[in-house]
């Protein structure tokens, strides 16, 4: 039987710490100055290479889990596009849209409602992650996900791109389609690379907002009611359909106000005058400040020590 002095072992598995021997068991500190850190620092590269497969895996999984629905894309592009091929059809003579930034000419009205309706997709697919949250929950399986030896913000880090991903994919496929319809958009230049930062920081923002009300919602049949307080108010509650000096123009403060400090309307902003070129303003920082303060709330909701929400009491599907 192998004594303890010559065991081949060089990590402690209980704390991750390096024991001072090398595999041979002699003391690997006798001679080699700088071993102990060089053996942390090894330690760290295999934390980062398993943190780095986590999120491959999380994002590979529910790129899987998406090509396995088509109808989700499909309803995904059906609902911005009845918008534009109808919405805006009637309201184009009705509507105008006059000489004001980002633009420097008038624009016909299904040119002002795309980076909307490209908004509608990002918000629509970031309300639908926290669906599948809270069915993940309820059938057991974040469980598995929550108690991998990985730190919980990486976890929900890794879901929140994942979802992300799948948004900015949805919304690249409508603006390939608005502009088969004919829609006009200002897509090939410079300025398409940062309405295309927008559109991540846009997508990572609803996404981590769906995570936050992931916490809430505890069950499925729950989820219809609490998205038409949330999706419908956001989405008319914005620019995304007006801008905001129609709607102090005709009077409707309150409406005008709410819009103003509604996180989706600097999401859509952002967007539309990244497109044309034009500095967005305090827009960014909104949405960036708003994504730092959802996803932080919603990891200290998923920690059942600390977190609100009960996760913890959920039944089989919570955390323990």
């Amino acid at each position: 039987m192998q004594s303890d002095a010559v065991k081949p072992v060089d990590v402690d598995p209980s704390t991750g710490e390096y024991t001072g021997r090398s595999p041979e068991g002699t003391p690997a500190g006798l001679g080699r100055p700088g071993a102990q850190p060089a053996a942390s620092a090894e330690i760290a590269r295999r934390g980062i290479a398993h943190a780095l497969q986590a999120l491959q895996a999380i994002v590979v999984r529910e790129l899987f889990k998406f090509s396995q629905q088509t109808g989700r894309l499909v309803s995904a592009l059906v609902r911005p596009l009845l918008w534009l091929a109808v919405f805006a059809a009637g309201f184009r003579n009705v509507f105008g849209v006059a000489i004001v930034e980002p633009y420097d000419t008038y624009i016909p009205y299904d040119v002002y409602i795309a980076p909307g309706l490209i908004g509608m997709v990002l918000l629509f697919n970031g309300m639908q992650s926290s669906l599948a949250m809270v069915y993940d929950r309820e059938m057991g399986l974040m469980r598995l996900l929550l108690t991998a030896p990985l730190p919980r913000s990486w976890l929900l880090f890794s879901k929140l791109c994942a979802t992300a991903l799948l948004s900015v994919l949805q919304a690249l496929a409508f603006v390939v389609v608005a502009m088969l319809l004919g829609t006009d958009l200002p897509l090939f230049s410079w300025a398409g690379l940062h309405a295309l930062l927008a559109l991540v920081c846009g997508a990572l923002m609803l996404g981590a907002l769906g995570l936050l009300l992931s916490v809430h919602i505890k069950q499925l049949e729950n989820f219809a009611g609490t998205m038409n307080f949330v999706i419908f108010p956001m989405y008319f509650l914005s620019t995304a359909l007006y801008p905001l000096w129609k709607l102090q123009e005709s009077g409707a403060e309150w409406v005008y106000q709410a819009a103003r400090f509604n996180p989706f309307t600097h999401a859509v902003e952002w967007i539309r005058f990244a497109l044309y070129g034009k500095d967005p303003g305090a827009a960014p920082w909104v949405v960036l400040g708003c994504l730092v303060v959802f996803f932080v709330v919603a990891c200290w909701g998923y920690d059942p020590q600390r977190g609100f929400g009960g996760l913890a009491k959920r039944g089989p599907g919570g955390v323990s």
